[in-house]
């Protein structure tokens, strides 16, 4: 079954399960895009702080796929916030990528202390002007950060990529970006660095289904509507990472996943961070 779509508010669309590619460098990453294209993902994750887009745009040629059936996505980190540099710093990343255009361009951090991320955005909407981004969204805002965005700017973010898995599952956030129609997509959807994978309500879900734990807490984003760029190197885990169409997860299960939160504090912003 082919991955569901979510409609952004700018009229563009985002597939619900996209590949992460932190923290592969160029040359692991190319199979790797190959190996997700291949099993059937369209949307493609990537950043400048990865260090990887020259390998994940060699996979998507390697791959032979049509550049109008891939959706992909860079991040800008704070080297390029103010006087306009993200201009040159998404023109160097459009030619890493070997791409005329990415499909949704994100400024990778606020870093609020600068004070420079309300003049990034307009630079981004200029980039929008241009045709060198078809969205534009955030990584890691928080909510006092995106209204004041939305007081000084144009155009509406589209996304929100925040550290989201059943271990932080941040519904006041969720809230406020539904609210703002602003998609909430997730880094980290598996909980990398803790124990999701192995509790046991995972596990008793799983085996009613006949899927993996990974593959029942990915069900859980498909089911919350966010949007979730799971990472992994393997082909087999890849492939069973987009493998969660056939099967639906009651509100019971849902709500019973949902709990396993810890009440853990999302991981600090960072300049230096991997997501």
């Amino acid at each position: 079954m082919s991955t569901p779509i979510i409609r952004l508010n700018d009229g563009n669309t985002i597939p619900q399960i996209g590949l992460g590619t932190s923290p592969l460098n160029d040359k692991k990453v190319a199979p790797v895009v190959v190996a997700a294209i291949e099993a059937g993902y369209r949307h493609i994750d990537t950043a400048y702080r990865y260090n990887n887009e020259r390998g994940v745009g060699q996979g998507i040629r390697d791959s032979g796929i049509g550049r109008e059936d891939l959706f992909v996505t860079t991040k800008l980190d704070g080297v390029f916030q103010g006087d306009d540099r993200a201009m040159g710093g998404l023109n160097e990343s459009l030619r890493r990528l070997g791409l005329d255009y990415v499909d949704l361009l994100l400024i990778h951090w606020p870093l609020p202390q600068r004070n420079e991320y309300v003049s990034t955005w307009k630079t981004f909407e200029k980039l929008v002007e241009a045709g060198k981004a078809r969205s534009i969204g955030l990584s890691n805002f928080k909510p006092a950060h995106i209204d004041r965005l939305l007081a000084e700017s144009t155009i509406r973010p589209t996304v929100n990529q925040i550290q989201l898995n059943p271990r932080i599952t941040r519904p006041e956030q969720r809230a406020y970006n539904s609210e703002h129609e602003i998609v909430t997509e997730a880094w980290s959807p598996l909980g990398a660095g803790n124990d999701l994978l192995e509790d046991s309500t995972l596990a008793a879900i799983a085996a009613q289904y006949g899927k993996t734990p990974a593959q029942v807490v990915l069900r859980w984003h498909i089911e919350l509507g966010t949007v979730a760029i799971p990472r992994s190197r393997n082909p087999d885990r890849i492939a069973q990472n987009i493998d969660i169409f056939d099967f639906v997860l009651t509100s019971d299960e849902i709500d019973a996943i949902s709990a396993l939160d810890t009440g853990e504090e999302p991981r600090v912003d960072s300049d230096s961070s991997g997501h």
